[in-house]
């Protein structure tokens, strides 16, 4: 979420970066979070709890499993954050800080942000000295390239799909588990210390892109498939003591991992236990209370909308919420490549009949979401929303029965919307909105841990769902390439273009932008193809939601950083004391 180079575009991107933050304000500091009119923390606010102590087990209170956290298939938020900050590191990463200064980037395991070459399209990394797994053994080079590999293997789908569009890889190539090495056309490792990348085109981020999970290392010689999210052999500051899928898992810390290596992560507790067995009520009941154990504990998921006033009403429990924008876009997902969604003006109705004040008042409120009107988020588009459709927030009634009349859908439809449990208010307000259209929505709630490959899967897949997409770093390239471009889908573990929208001109008008070397002329063609999407409408944009995070009085060093979707950035926290 953030971007630098020092090619001969770095006036250009530069540009691009001061357009991106446009909508992050800036650290006051100081040892509590302030608040808002409404209760609610502010953006870029300091850091709650001051600077931790070394020391003491961080508890993590959540209500769902980690769907994954092989570094390969990570692509989701605040699972990528958990990750990268705490098993494994990247070429990469961005800095521990809030505000605008998180959203810089710092070499991690590599001594540089890289060196391009070749108009940008060759990009050269050299790892630092003492590099060392949770065993002792040296990290190499090969083992990065080995992990960005796996990235092109069918049997780990799910994770930042980047390698694929940018690699001069082979067409078909099927990843590492076949039997099959990318070679020097695609990725060199001339040693053990130095990985060249050869790029289909220039990529001017391309240092900001080696900072996902693609980017950490795997050793061939710990690969098991699928069931290496089970115990991801660990390159960070802390490792796999034990993990009860679905129940807990508990770090200690890695001893073989050098601090004199890396910049970013702090790791001041000795332990984490993420305990998973917890309703969302109960884990902010439990940090209301704050009673023994938790508080030392922060919750993992967000504070439920039914227990905001139970926070924002009393002063000191108050002072422990984080609650900063996501940067990101709900959406409600409709299947384009089945009726009746595959009907454009069918989904053009949509955009009127659905009612965003009700969704708005379903996660929170005003003082928790923002209504969406656009796909890219305010942080793309500088600073400003982009009202396209100018509907009001509450919908459009007339416009709505015109279109589904046009549409061919006078008397309305039966339909089904996939969400996760923790999302069955918002679903309930979407079908609350659509019933004044004689459209029927049954609600199918699944866990949190299954459902992306549900709504990722062709035959799973019902008519709706309600997701959202956060940009991997502030720029559109990482926005609506990943979520329009068709063919990109796949029919198992679809994980970008969840709406499966396959348009020629849209996939071609993406091709044209990103060989745009100007980066502002690329931002205003992306801003351009953001309003044609919206008429072609295969989702309808919903809220820019804020990430309510509630903490332990114990707690030190918690802030939000947006680089994470507004998460909690583990590479910092701890606790303020240790008995």
């Amino acid at each position: 979420m953030t971007r630098r180079t020092h090619t001969a575009l770095a006036a250009a991107i530069a540009a691009a970066l001061t357009l991106g933050l446009g909508a992050c304000s800036s650290s006051t500091g100081g040892d509590s979070a302030a608040v808002d009119g409404k209760g609610i923390t502010t953006e870029g606010n300091g850091i709650i709890g001051g600077t931790p102590v070394k020391g003491g087990t961080l508890n993590i209170l959540s209500n769902q499993d980690f769907s994954q956290l092989d570094p390969t298939r990570n692509w989701v938020e605040p699972e990528m954050d958990f990750g990268l900050r705490t098993l494994y590191r990247t070429l990469t990463t961005f800095k521990a800080a809030p505000g605008a200064e998180g959203l810089q980037i710092v070499p991690d395991l590599a001594t540089d942000l890289g060196t391009p070459s070749d108009n940008g399209k060759t990009w050269t990394f050299r790892l630092k000295d003492g590099l060392k797994y949770e065993d002792g053994s040296p990290i190499v080079t090969d083992d990065i390239k080995y992990n960005v590999e796996r990235s092109f293997s069918p049997e780990l789908p799910g994770g930042p799909d980047y390698a694929k569009q940018y690699l001069n890889a082979p067409k078909g190539y099927a990843g590492p588990l076949k039997g099959q090495r990318l070679g020097k056309e695609a990725i060199e490792v001339p040693d053990a210390k130095t990985i060249v990348f050869h790029l289909k085109r220039p990529v001017a981020e391309f240092g900001y892109t080696v900072t996902l999970p693609t980017f950490a290392p795997v050793p061939v010689a710990k690969e098991t498939g699928a069931n290496y999210s089970n115990h991801p052999f660990s390159s960070g500051p802390y490792k796999i003591d034990s993990y009860d899928r679905g129940k807990r898992l508990v770090l200690v810390r890695n001893t073989n991992w050098d601090p004199g290596t890396d910049t970013v992560r702090k790791a001041y507790p000795d332990k984490i236990v993420v305990d998973q067995t917890l309703g969302s009520a109960g884990i902010a009941d439990r940090l209301v209370a704050d009673q023994g154990d938790d508080k030392n504990a922060i919750m993992y998921a967000d504070l439920t909308p039914a227990k905001i006033p139970d926070v924002i009403t009393n002063p000191s429990v108050k002072s422990r919420l984080v609650s900063q924008s996501e940067g990101c876009t709900a959406m409600l997902d409709m299947n384009t490549s089945k009726a009746p969604f595959d009907n454009p003006k069918l989904r053009l109705a949509m955009q009127y009949a659905v009612d965003k004040d009700a969704f708005q008042a379903s996660v929170g409120g005003p003082a928790l979401s923002d209504i969406a009107t656009s796909y890219l988020p305010p942080a793309l588009t500088g600073g400003s929303p982009v009202d396209h459709f100018k509907i009001p927030v509450a919908g459009d009634p007339a416009k709505a029965k015109q279109l589904l009349a046009d549409a061919g859908f006078a008397n309305g439809f039966s339909t089904e919307i996939t969400v996760s449990t923790g999302a069955k208010q918002q679903a309930e307000a979407v079908q609350a909105a659509l019933k004044k259209f004689n459209i029927n929505v049954t609600i199918n709630a699944v866990d949190a841990s299954v459902t992306n490959s549900v709504i990722g899967s062709k035959d799973k897949q019902t008519g709706l769902a309600i997701t959202g997409w956060c940009p991997d770093y502030p720029s559109a390239a990482t926005f609506l390439p990943m979520i329009f471009d068709g063919r990109s889908i796949v029919d198992t573990g679809n994980q970008g273009d969840v709406t499966r929208f396959n348009d020629p001109a849209v996939n071609a008008e993406l091709d044209r932008i990103a060989a745009l070397t100007d980066v502002k002329a690329a931002n205003d063609a992306y801003l351009a193809l953001n309003d044609k999407i919206m008429d072609e409408s295969p989702a309808v944009p919903m809220s820019w939601q804020k990430k309510p995070l509630l903490v332990g009085s114990n707690i030190a060093g918690a802030y939000a950083n947006s680089v994470w979707s507004g998460e909690l950035d583990y590479a910092a926290i701890g606790l303020k004391s240790v008995k």
